[in-house]
Formats: structure tokens, sequence, C-alpha cells
């Protein structure tokens, strides 16, 4: 070509220039076609034959353009290579497109790398594995030292030195790389302890009142921890506070057999007495309490016999008083129920009595853990023991509220209205009473 131009009078530059104006545009159209080409067999057809397989790993790795990545690292090879025959007449050139063909190829290199630990990382999280190891950390520490070793060969090839000068020379700027990297490094170390020692997984109910958690764990990251709170909000945490700060994770309730139900009723001490055979006659029809009140009398009949207790006064040796037979009524009632799980931890028990009377605490765990469920057999279990304390002339201690400050007003006012009517109609009429008489009044 270059003989052809001279000798139709283009003089050597001439020909030179249009010659290696012509062998670009070759060289571009071959380039090209060599990309669609290898993009029509890696993605049409690789993507074809991964439909067929049973495995899922390539059907994701298609999902994420691995392949037409691939594809894309014919063009900086090829033009890598043809810079030099391309290029000949101009050899100050062929550095200039090789350095641009190298840093294609570098981004292509990592976009490839990145695609492959995202399909990969996905391949990983469809398995029951991932709920022990989350490895979404990890993954994410693998792709910024892939993205910064990549950054560094782009720098060095524009700068124009070696790439192991530039890493010779990072020693100097180690601080300032931990200070910029600071929050991946300790995300990082978080992560590993959190793995490690297996402290939070996606899925677990975890609460950190510090910053407004209380939820489940959505997403584990490199820097921070996402959960979803009750109310469907996101909160984000720090994945280094974690490991810091602590938090409360629910999980161990989830794997056991129950979830706790803890509650108290307080009860009028005023109200607590000695069960007389009134009371007995009418709580022996209460069918859970007819084996315990049979054994609890004859139990307390024999030890007073045994110690010549004297009966008079109710006093003197045992008696059935009417909260512990409360007691009993609500221990029968929740070995009954078919929502408590007898084998956990089963107690009903008076807590310290205070101003506010005697707690009657609840203790024990449901079989149900499912939130909703959860909250109904515990506020039915509260109904019913709020239901059947007046059978056992128990009251409910409670603050005067407005209704009850309203009713004693108008019974000290009916109280008061009585006494003056009484006062009147022993007065003589027109007589005022002795004191206002004496006062002059």
């Amino acid at each position: 070509m270059l003989s052809f131009l001279e000798g139709h009078g283009f003089d050597d530059s001439q020909a030179k220039a249009v010659t290696t104006a012509l062998m670009a545009l070759f060289g571009l159209l071959f380039v090209y076609l060599a990309e669609r080409l290898a993009r029509k067999i890696l993605v049409s057809f690789v993507a074809s034959l991964a439909a067929k397989t049973k495995t899922r790993y390539d059907d994701l790795m298609v999902e994420h353009k691995v392949f037409t990545m691939l594809a894309h690292l014919v063009p900086p090879l090829l033009l890598y290579n043809l810079a030099v025959p391309v290029l000949q007449f101009y050899p100050a050139s062929v550095q200039i497109v090789q350095s641009l063909a190298t840093i294609y190829l570098t981004v292509v290199f990592i976009l490839v790398a990145l695609s492959v630990l995202d399909a990969s990382l996905d391949y990983y999280n469809e398995h029951p594995a991932s709920e022990r190891l989350p490895l979404k950390s990890f993954i994410q520490v693998i792709k910024t030292v892939i993205v910064s070793i990549g950054a560094v060969v782009v720098i060095s090839r524009l700068l124009g030195t070696s790439p192991v000068v530039f890493f010779s020379g990072l020693g100097a700027f180690t601080a300032v790389i931990i200070l910029i990297f600071k929050d991946s490094i300790l995300g990082l170390v978080a992560g590993i302890q959190l793995t490690t020692n297996n402290l939070v997984r996606v899925g677990d109910w975890i609460e950190m009142p510090k910053y407004g958690a209380d939820g489940d764990v959505v997403d584990i990251s490199l820097v921070t921890v996402s959960v979803q709170n009750w109310d469907k909000t996101i909160s984000t945490i720090p994945a280094y506070a974690l490991i810091s700060e602590g938090f409360k994770n629910w999980r161990g309730m989830n794997e056991s057999g129950g979830r706790r139900i803890k509650r108290s009723v307080n009860i009028d001490m005023n109200s607590v007495r000695f069960c007389d055979e009134a009371m007995l006659t009418g709580l022996r029809k209460i069918q859970l309490l007819r084996e315990y009140l049979q054994e609890r009398t004859r139990e307390v009949e024999t030890f007073n016999a045994e110690n010549d207790i004297d009966p008079d006064s109710p006093v003197n040796g045992r008696r059935i008083t009417n909260l512990g037979t409360f007691r009993a009524y609500l221990v029968a009632y929740l070995r009954n129920h078919p929502k408590i799980n007898p084998d956990m931890t089963f107690l009903v028990r008076h807590l310290q009595p205070g101003d506010k009377g005697v707690p009657v605490e609840i203790y024990v765990f449901s079989n149900d853990k499912v939130w909703a469920n959860y909250e109904a057999i515990q506020a039915d279990i509260m109904d019913h023991v709020l239901s059947v304390l007046p059978f056992f002339d128990l009251r409910v201690f409670q603050a005067p509220s407005g209704a009850d400050v309203t009713s004693a007003g108008k019974a000290l006012g009916k109280a008061v209205g009585n006494i003056e009517a009484g006062v009147g109609e022993r007065l003589p009429k027109g007589e005022p009473p002795t004191g206002e008489k004496e006062n002059g009044v």
C-alpha cells in the first residue's frame, strides 16, 4: 500500500500517514468483528448451554454478565498486539496505544473478577451454610483488594512507571491508607469475630436501642449490619459497634422450645384472708382445684390434730388462704394450658410486697414462638387471671382513677347530706346549732 501510494504521486510522509490511517481503520473493523463474534459465542451459546445444565452456578454467572465481560477482553488484547504492525511508521505512538490497551484490559479484568465474586456469593447464599457463616464481608474485602491492585496498575501505566516501584512507595502512605480505610479495617476485624464466634447471622432478631434497632438482620456487609425493624424501617449499625458495644440476640429463644411469658398482677393486701367453710365450698366447685383442696385440707387437719392446735382462733396452726389457693389454681390452669411448654421453667410466685400490693408473677414459656400468636396467648392468660380473682375474694390493686375519685366524691356527698339531714331533724325548728348560737351567728 505504501509503494502504491508513493507510485501515484504521494510523498513519503503522506504515504505513511494514509497507509497508517487505512491500517488503523481495518484494524478497528477487525477488532469490532472479533468482539461481536466473541460475544455471540460466549454470551448466546454459553447462556443457552447454561440453561440446559442442572447446576445453578452457571445461571448465576449469566445473570451477573460474567461472559459478557469476558467478551470485552478481546478488544484490548487485539489492540495491544495490533499496535506494533499498524503503527510501525510511528513507533512513539505504540507505547501510548499499548498503555491504553493495558488500562482497558485491567478495567475489564476487574469487572470480570467482581462479577465472578458476586455470582459466587449468590450461589453460596442459596445454601443453608450461609446462615451460619455469612461471607459477604469477606467478599467485599477481596473486592477491595482487587480494585486497589487494579488502581495501582492503571496509575502506574498512566505515570509510565512499573507497578513494582509504585507498590514499594506505598510504605510512606501507610498511615494515610489506614486512616482512609479505617471503617473497612474495623469492619473486617468485626466481621471475622462475628462470623468466627457465630454471634449474628442474617435472619437473627437483635436489639440495639442506641441505634434504634429492634428487628431481623437482613444484611451483613463489610462496614455495616442492616436491621429491618418491626415497623419495617431499616437501621444500619457499624459492624464494629456490635463487638465494642454489645447487643441482644434472640436466636437462643428461636432455637429453644418456647418463648417466655413474664407477667404479674398486683393483689390488694387488704383482700387476703383465711378461707372459711363457705368460701371452700364455693371453691370446691372449680374442677382444677378439687384435688388440691382435698389434699390440702387433709394435710392441714392432720397437722393441726398432731400438734394439738386450738381451733378457736384461725391464727393458730395452719390454715388455707385465698391467695395460696389462687396460686394453686394458676399452677393447675397453666399446667393444663395447651400452649404452655411444661418442660421449661414454670413458676407462679410472689414478689416483694410494696405500696402497690402483693405482685403474683407468672413465669412460664409458650410453645408457640410466633410473635402474634405469643402475644395472643399471653393476653388470653392475663384476661383469665383478672376474671377469676373475684371467685377467690381477691381484689386487684389499682391506683385511683378519675372514675374512682368521682364515685368517692358522690359517696362522701351523700354521707354528708345524710348527716346534715339527721342533725336538722334533731334541732328545734328555727333554732341554730349550739356552736353557731354561742358565736353569735
